[in-house]
């Protein structure tokens, strides 16, 4: 599989719905081609103060931003019909975009959910240390590219195997 989108929700409190920075990279044959960084109102743009601690976003930087329901038709083509990774998908990020796309009531894509998590059972930062990925973590871009570098070397440790 050499073609992929890579996700990561960053949220502005504990309701999985409240994302307010997405991070996209899509991977076409084995290359990023694209990479997504936006900024998102949750919404009534309520934040928890330990999630703004945690990424840095605050309500002022969010405040003149579009909903995710206005950017939705943005960023559904890399996650419709498509492989998509996360790290700790399973957990969180897949549960962030159901819950926001039923928030919205908006359908639910079909895509295929892979979780680098699951593959090397690892949290992101230590991962990004052992595999000497650059890492800002906590950004929504930062985690998205290196989640998708992470996929890729899953498929390199694959192959080394198999020699």
């Amino acid at each position: 599989m050499n073609s992929f989108t890579a996700l990561d929700f960053e949220t502005a409190n504990g309701y999985r719905y409240s994302i307010c920075q997405i991070g996209l990279v899509r991977v076409e044959n084995g290359i990023i081609t694209q990479r997504k960084n936006l900024l998102v109102q949750p919404p009534n743009n309520y934040y928890w103060k330990q999630f703004t601690e945690i990424h840095g976003i605050t309500p002022k930087q969010t405040k003149n931003e579009l909903t995710f329901n206005q950017i939705w038709n943005e960023i559904e083509p890399f996650i419709s019909s498509q492989n998509v990774v996360a790290h700790n998908g399973n957990s969180f990020d897949f549960v962030c975009l159901r819950d926001v796309l039923k928030h919205y009531g908006l359908p639910q894509p079909e895509y295929t959910k892979h979780d680098t998590f699951r593959i090397f059972k690892k949290r992101l930062n230590l991962l990004c240390k052992q595999y000497n990925i650059p890492l800002n973590h906590h950004d929504a871009l930062s985690d998205a590219e290196a989640c998708a570098r992470l996929f890729m070397e899953s498929f390199n440790l694959k192959k080394s195997k198999k020699l």
